[in-house]
């Protein structure tokens, strides 16, 4: 086996550009994202972070290279939403800044998906993230399918045609789907191109490795959430592994002066060219943690033992 000696960076800032780029539709980001759902808090808990802090990471994650940032017009709390502290941070936005969004499930103030909204609704959700985020037109928008935190069969033709014809009205300029089965993205496919799969998807949570690489293969980006753990109260479903394999995800962290959460976001990263890492956080500290491990190089030792703590997917 070989090996790679390139660990986490000690003297220079972190840099989201170190894992490199993928082009997701017409844009090309860093592979190294930022995920907007916990600027605010916890979601599912009464604690709000306070507003300079969440100002600060935004600011912070920027100036490090980050130029992809996922969000949704219900990460909100009663007094403050993801999509409003992302305006007041970075307005006026760069011009390779490119803003991910999701539709289609609402969300109430104690964390619960509500009713799914109807194909009709979609443009109401589509004009609230734009006036939110100070917007003329969306970059992406992901299609979040269903009403809970795993997936759900349906038919999403009639949802993605909808997103079609605001694509084609100038409101939309990419579109994605999130939380799908594979049977999804193939009919998501026969009626627009699809620039991005987001699903739950980490060291431990295998279920989509298929259709990981089959968005390899087309061409389209994956973007896992709840890569690191549980980011929500509840989010993980009990009886899951997600602590499994954390003396072997210590130990390598350990021989790469690293923490275990870089450790599984480089794991994540080393899955394909096409995968997107999108950590959120409240703390700039943790921030820069999180972009750092776009240097982390994982050798093919590391891989073995990562791999096998939870088995692939058939």
């Amino acid at each position: 086996m070989t090996t790679s000696t390139t660990t986490t960076p000690t003297t220079t800032a972190p840099d989201a550009s170190a894992a490199g780029t993928w082009q997701l539709g017409d844009r090309t980001v860093n592979r190294m994202g930022f995920g907007a759902m916990r600027l605010i808090g916890t979601l599912g808990s009464a604690t709000v972070r306070p507003r300079e802090d969440s100002l600060a990471v935004l600011r912070r994650a920027v100036e490090l290279g980050v130029n992809h940032i996922d969000t949704a017009a219900f990460y909100f709390f009663p007094t403050r939403s993801a999509n409003e502290l992302i305006g007041a941070a970075l307005q006026p936005y760069g011009d390779d800044l490119v803003i991910t969004t999701k539709i289609g499930a609402s969300q109430s103030r104690d964390g619960a998906f509500e009713p799914y909204a109807r194909p009709d609704q979609l443009r109401g959700q589509v004009e609230e993230n734009i006036r939110q985020l100070g917007l003329d037109q969306l970059d992406v928008v992901n299609l979040r399918w269903g009403t809970g935190l795993t997936t759900e069969p349906g038919s999403v033709a009639e949802h993605v045609g909808a997103l079609t014809e605001l694509r084609d009205a100038g409101l939309v300029r990419n579109i994605g789907i999130s939380n799908v089965l594979p049977e999804q993205l193939t009919e998501a496919l026969e009626i627009a191109p699809i620039v991005c799969v987001q699903n739950r998807y980490g060291l431990t949570e295998r279920a989509d490795d298929g259709l990981l690489a089959r968005c390899g293969e087309l061409g389209i980006a994956f973007v896992p959430f709840f890569s690191v753990g549980a980011s929500v109260a509840g989010a993980i479903p009990d009886g899951t592994h997600h602590d499994a394999g954390a003396a072997e995800v210590a130990a390598i962290a350990a021989a790469h002066g690293a923490t275990p959460a870089q450790v599984r976001l480089a794991w994540t990263l080393h899955r394909g060219p096409h995968v997107l890492a999108i950590p959120g956080t409240g703390s700039v500290a943790h921030l820069e943690q999180n972009v750092a491990a776009a240097s982390l190089r994982l050798s093919d030792d590391d891989l073995a033992v990562l791999d096998a703590i939870a088995p692939a997917a058939d």
